[in-house]
């Protein structure tokens, strides 16, 4: 780097000036001509703007960062510690019961509907008929009417939101106390009028969203703050606990607690560590223990209709027990026709959901509302009706059967709905699919021991059906997830190849619930393209490990198949919405590219060490950026970079005003930021909420006033030097969670080098003890975040 080094406040060194320009240095109080170091997407808009922001994940080290640190004892330490840990108590407690909550109220109004529809069917189909449309629109209304006048970011599963949070991306709204809200009765409402979609994917956005709740130490909107959480106040840590409330959202969907740990790891999270590790795993811990204890409760009785509490367990440990090697080929072609549907169905959805977004949405909340009520409309036709043109089929032979219950009795789960049959010894096999939860109705599909319950006319009929209104359904302004479906629809062309393969086998050891598995494991794999944690929760929910090695085969199949055709469902959504996530690895192009290439011709907009306080009001107000260098001068006139501020940091200074000084002389400000200052009070609200630039008065003789920001700088930030290729800046950028790098000239002399050896605790403890012996200078101590 060049320039002389110049020694901080604290014994540091300064960096030195950022790349040269061909114009003359600024002034003490004007912006810079130097060429930009980063234009992050925190530039889309200021906080409280609508616009995305970047996330702070990196620990900003300013002199009143320090201070702070310095003045932490042991035991605030501790009580960190412990607070992170009982955080992750609270969060696999709260989305426990919010899971419950949402279950028990699907399951009862869908046990309500259902009951009700039977009773007046006895009587008339017509009226049978108006009374399910009134019921369905009903719920399906009160869901799209929340969201779209209470809480329009609950819309949709949330999770490629969540997964551009963790990647450092912030949408407004996504994490509020009113998304949590609507997100949990838009669901219900959703799920609970028939709609084909799933309750899964809202319940991730649904968990992180009580992390960040708890993060921020409840709602400023509805007055309901605990200071003693302000702790967590802070963009690393609310990744954290986001990251906890994710793998609790799938624990409770799935009851799959380690299938849980397994999808924050694999599909929502950028960045992760060994210590997070176990926080998500104590956190999905709990999950399981509330969903457990929620199920006993359940098994007494005292859950209204149903009495199962809707809790997803599809217990096929009674089946297929082996397999043959001549099996492998229609399992295979499970994964090859899983890949296939899957990456239509993905297409499919991006061509409507785009077209939703450019053209329909765009014409106001009412078309909303009419568009989720005619989609409403048109599923509870075909759902009531279609059944209705289908020929109903004996009971299986009791003697054969014995633990069959054919047909099922009113008001309670299982196989075998009687419907609109006048015989009590015959069943309608596809009103036992569409007359159900979605939840019982994929235990009916992955039911074993029942041969030929299904034919092959019933089934081809539900999947072309369900496959269209899970397409148009998607996309609609209410809570909506694609778990659900997605297996609904793989368990049906599952069961359609088990039936075909126990025709040509003539063997009753053939079990078609088997294949309804392994054809949902393959359509969820070529559409999510999931392996290993969508593998883990599938053995959870089924309770058979001796199926695990068919489940990766058509998991490694369907995502191979899908891969050739497009990217996975998330991934597309993401893309679709412009969350500019980056992904896990660079593009093969940006191996010929430099770092110099990215900033263009742009220029840096920096600041002066002594700044005055009307040039910093107007360089914000004109401009979007959020980090600016700041800049000084040597005793030789050299200028030098000493840092980067942050605008968030320079809103809360010109807010307080407690900084602005008359004249542009720099004084000694060590040891009296701590009385004037909480560090927590720089960090940025959650969702982009805060304090804008235009919200700041002040008056035109403070305007002449000046201030010293090197106290409040990040005396070290990441730096690059001009020529590294892109795709190493890519991976630094991604790896780290930055939301800055600024890029610097060649450096022109090196300090030193450091290697392994010279990190290891206790080489570094000896070099601490024997500095400590030769002066009375101390050290300072990292912080706590990087012990955890």
């Amino acid at each position: 780097m060049q320039g002389e080094g110049r020694l901080d406040v604290n014994g540091g060194t300064k960096w030195s000036r950022l790349l040269t320009t061909d114009s003359p240095l600024p002034s003490s109080s004007s912006s810079s001509n130097l060429e930009h170091v980063d234009n992050d997407i925190g530039d889309i808009g200021e906080a409280g703007n609508m616009g995305m922001e970047s996330l702070d994940y990196e620990v900003v080290e300013s002199l009143a960062y320090r201070e702070d640190q310095a003045q932490r004892g042991m035991w605030r330490h501790i009580s960190y510690i412990t607070l992170k840990w009982l955080f992750a108590l609270l969060i696999g407690v709260g989305t426990g019961l919010s899971a419950f909550f949402i279950n028990i109220s699907v399951e009862n109004f869908s046990g309500w509907k259902f009951a009700a529809t039977f009773a007046v069917m006895r009587h008339s189909y017509i009226l049978g008929f108006l009374l399910y449309v009134l019921f369905n629109g009903a719920l399906v209304f009160s869901s799209v009417y929340i969201v779209t006048q209470f809480a329009p970011a609950a819309a949709g599963s949330g999770i490629p939101e969540i997964k551009a949070y963790l990647n450092g991306i912030d949408t407004p709204g996504i994490l509020l106390f009113r998304t949590l809200v609507g997100k949990i009765l838009g669901s219900i409402g959703s799920v609970g009028g028939g709609l084909a979609l799933g309750k899964e994917g809202p319940l991730v956005h649904t968990g992180a969203c009580i992390a960040s709740v708890l993060g921020q130490g409840g709602s400023t909107n509805y007055n309901v703050k605990w200071r003693w959480l302000r702790r967590f106040k802070n963009d690393r840590d609310r990744r954290d606990l986001v990251t906890c409330g994710c793998a609790a959202g799938v624990a409770a969907a799935f009851r799959s607690p380690v299938g849980g740990v397994l999808f924050a790891l694999e599909e929502v999270t950028s960045w992760w560590r060994s210590q997070l590790l176990w926080r998500v795993f104590f956190t999905s811990a709990v999950v399981a223990v509330v969903v457990r204890t929620a199920m006993r409760w359940c098994g007494n009785g005292n859950c209204g209709h149903f009495g199962s509490g809707g809790f997803i367990i599809w217990d096929i440990s009674g089946g297929q027990d082996d397999y043959s090697f001549y099996e492998l080929l229609p399992m295979a072609m499970l994964g090859a026709i899983g890949g296939l549907l899957g990456a239509l169905f993905n297409q499919l959805t991006i061509f409507l959901s785009s077209w939703r977004r450019n053209v329909l949405h765009k014409k106001g909340n009412r078309v909303k509302i009419m568009e989720a009520c005619l989609v409403s409309l048109i599923t509870s036709v075909l759902s009531f009706g279609l059944p209705l043109m289908t020929k109903c089929t004996p009971c299986p032979n009791p003697e054969k059967y014995p633990d069959v219950v054919c047909p099922r009795p009113s008001g309670q789960y299982g196989n075998y709905v009687n419907f609109n049959c006048h015989s009590e010894s015959h069943y309608n096999d596809l009103a036992t699919i569409f007359f159900n939860t979605q939840d019982d109705a994929i235990r009916n599909l992955f039911s074993t021991n029942t041969p030929r319950e299904y034919n092959s006319y019933t089934l081809i009929t539900f999947l072309v059906t369900f496959f269209l209104l899970a397409l148009v359904t998607y996309g609609t302004a209410v809570p909506s997830g694609q778990f659900v479906p997605g297996i609904m629809i793989g368990a049906t062309y599952g069961r359609l190849v088990g039936i075909l393969v126990v025709n040509a086998s003539n063997r009753d050891s053939v079990d078609e619930g088997t294949y309804a598995l392994l054809g949902a494991a393959s359509f969820l794999g070529g559409s999510m393209r999931m392996t290993v944690s969508l593998c883990v929760i599938m053995v959870e929910i089924t309770n058979n490990l001796k199926l695990l090695p068919l489940i990766m085969l058509v998991l490694l199949i369907s995502k191979a198949v899908g891969d050739a055709f497009n990217a996975g469902f998330y991934e597309e959504q993401v893309q679709l919405r412009g969350l500019p996530v980056l992904d896990s690895r660079p593009k093969r192009f940006m191996r010929n590219m430099s770092a110099k290439y990215t900033i263009g011709t742009k220029k840096v907009i920096q600041f002066s060490r002594i700044s005055k306080v009307g040039h910093i009001v107007s360089v914000l107000r004109s401009n979007n950026h959020n980090g600016f260098p700041v800049i000084d001068w040597l005793h030789n006139g050299e200028t030098v970079v000493i840092g980067l501020i942050l605008r968030s940091y320079l809103i809360v200074l010109l807010q307080a005003k407690a900084d602005f000084q008359h004249t542009p002389i720099p004084g000694d400000t060590r040891g009296r930021i701590t009385f004037r200052y909480d560090v927590r009070d720089f960090a940025k609200p959650v969702s982009s909420k805060g304090v804008s630039i235009h919200d700041i008065n002040i008056s035109p003789a403070e305007m002449e006033m000046y201030i010293d920001l090197e106290p409040f700088v990040n005396p070290t930030p990441y730096i690059v030097p001009e020529d590294m290729s892109l795709t190493k800046v890519y991976n630094l950028f991604r790896q780290l969670g930055l939301r800055h790098i600024c890029v610097v000239p060649r450096p022109s002399r090196v300090l030193g080098v450091i290697t392994r050896q010279d990190l290891l605790p206790e080489v570094l403890e000896e070099r601490a003890m024997v500095e400590e012996a030769i002066s009375s200078r101390g050290r300072y101590e990292a912080p706590p975040y990087e012990e955890l």
